[in-house]
């Protein structure tokens, strides 16, 4: 005990020094200054930080306390919504803005093989490719929740309080309407024993129905969704509040009970700043467990207010459009009915022996501090069944590199008794190059790739990016190999953001 105090007090000592020799150590994002790889030369874009303390056993294994410098944590997020909107945008032949890019929900748009466990919790999938360029890898972090059930009978009853926008904004095609039509096909599918609410807002809330059985009152809940026309203004914010006021009115013991918002999210009336709003609506969030799933729609799409209410409403977002709405609000919306995790976080230590360097690809609002990751009060992300969250890091390795390179943590609480669980996966060192690697791993490459292209950061573009044309004949090879028509949809979204940039 005594050899081990004295190995910890030593490693702080030379942690320190560094920290006053450098000015500058792990910041509160999980990835420290370190760790900002940059593009650019085969040589890593900063100073590797010096290799550990460590204690050699006779069996020639080292025993390595982590530091700050070589932990990554975030919490977990299954968006997808920057996907779906860039996809929009560049078909109406625009560039989308930089701002709206988010790596890590292009990734996670796309279906994983990943082993999924049998009951609540993760599975965890570590695995990694070379890339073109010389000692940098991509290493891919895969999490996967129970298989969504087949027969809806097999989940708990939902309690769903539609929020929905008639603002005037909505009346463009493919906005009110494009809702109204989706919330029909979808209560015809949802269970008799199923309830819905549905809350209106546009300069002013309304309490349009409340919480009602579907058994027996489906023409009732039709004709309130067929009822809806755009008016004035958009108060979002009211929207919310009154939505989570009548989810609590409503509240069902033993079912789901989850606000889904939809809407453009051009907030122009009321309160328009995310983090009053949720502050209006946090005890409803928090005591009683009412989630928020946003749906975005609308050519002009108030992006960073939807994800900043998602991000922090204990939620996630999808954005749609008419090709993809049957999807959203038909398949993807009962399967987030239930959930299999709250709070969940991940935490990815590197070790110092093999890696030089790294840097998370995305999750840039998601950023947990790594003391962070066993506090249960510190927000995670919820997912539910049939979910897989995907994140991928470039790794730059030492030369020579061999043996362990990362060890991956999931951990989360039960949605109902609160109690915490972990799981891990570790990571040797690879040869093989990413072109040989999984199809589903090269899927998630391509995504990133584009992605970090459309942010269009030369300063800090990942490592061995192929051109815009590469990224699409290597979607097309793989929407071939996978025969995955989103794959196929991915290299026609990439080319034509190829023809823009011409």
């Amino acid at each position: 005990m005594e050899r081990q105090r004295t190995r910890q007090v030593m490693l702080a000592l030379t942690l320190a020094g560094g920290l006053l020799l450098t000015g500058c150590g792990a910041g509160d994002s999980g990835d420290s200054s370190a760790n900002k790889a940059r593009g650019g030369s085969n040589a890593p874009a900063f100073p590797a930080p010096d290799q550990p303390q460590g204690e050699q056993h006779s069996d020639g294994s080292r025993e390595v306390t982590p530091s700050p410098d070589y932990l990554s944590t975030f919490a977990l997020d299954v968006d997808t919504a920057s996907y779906g909107y860039a996809r929009r945008t560049l078909a109406d032949g625009q560039h989308p803005a930089p701002s709206t890019i988010r790596p890590e929900e292009f990734v996670n748009s796309f279906r994983q093989d990943y082993k999924r466990p049998d009951g609540n919790g993760f599975t965890v999938t570590v695995d990694g490719a070379r890339t073109d360029r010389d000692d940098w890898s991509l290493v891919r972090v895969g999490l996967a929740t129970r298989s969504a059930p087949d027969n809806a009978d097999d989940r708990a009853p939902a309690a769903l309080t539609f929020v929905i926008d008639i603002s005037g904004s909505m009346s463009e095609p493919g906005r009110l309407d494009l809702a109204q039509r989706s919330l029909d096909t979808m209560t015809k599918r949802l269970r008799d024993d199923d309830s819905v609410a549905l809350v209106t807002f546009s300069d002013k809330a309304r309490k349009v129905l409340p919480m009602t059985r579907l058994g027996g009152h489906r023409d009732r809940i039709r004709e309130a969704i067929d009822s809806l026309e755009p008016t004035y203004s958009t108060n979002l914010g009211a929207g919310v509040e009154t939505g989570y006021k009548t989810a609590v009115e409503g509240l069902r013991k033993g079912a789901t009970n989850r606000v889904v918002l939809i809407s453009d999210a051009l907030a122009n009336d009321g309160e328009t700043d995310a983090d009053a709003i949720l502050h209006r609506i946090d005890t409803a969030r928090r005591e009683h467990g009412i989630t928020l799933f946003g749906i975005g729609v609308g050519s002009d799409y108030g992006d960073a207010l939807m994800e900043r209410l998602a991000d922090k409403g204990d939620g996630h977002t999808v954005y749609v459009s008419g090709d993809d709405a049957e999807k959203v609000f038909c398949e993807q919306l009962p399967q987030n009915i239930d959930l299999t995790a709250r709070d969940a976080k991940a935490q990815v230590a590197f070790d110092p022996a093999t890696v030089a360097s790294f840097r998370l690809i995305g999750y840039d609002d998601r950023r947990v501090a790594d003391d962070d990751f066993r506090d249960d009060r510190v927000d995670g992300g919820e997912v539910g069944p049939g979910h897989t969250v995907t994140a991928l890091y470039a790794v730059h390795t030492r030369p020579g590199a061999d043996g362990h390179l990362a060890t991956a943590t999931v951990r989360w609480q039960d949605p109902k008794t609160r109690a915490p669980h972990e799981n891990s996966a570790a990571l040797e060192t690879f040869d093989g190059s990413l072109r040989e690697a999984n199809p589903r791993f090269q899927v998630d490459a391509v995504a990133a790739y584009f992605a970090d292209a459309l942010r269009d950061d030369a300063d800090n573009h990942l490592p061995g990016r192929p051109s815009l044309s590469e990224l699409a004949d290597w979607a097309e090879k793989l929407a071939d190999r996978t025969e995955d028509s989103a794959v196929r949809q991915l290299a026609d979204t990439i080319r034509q953001a190829r023809q823009l940039s011409d």
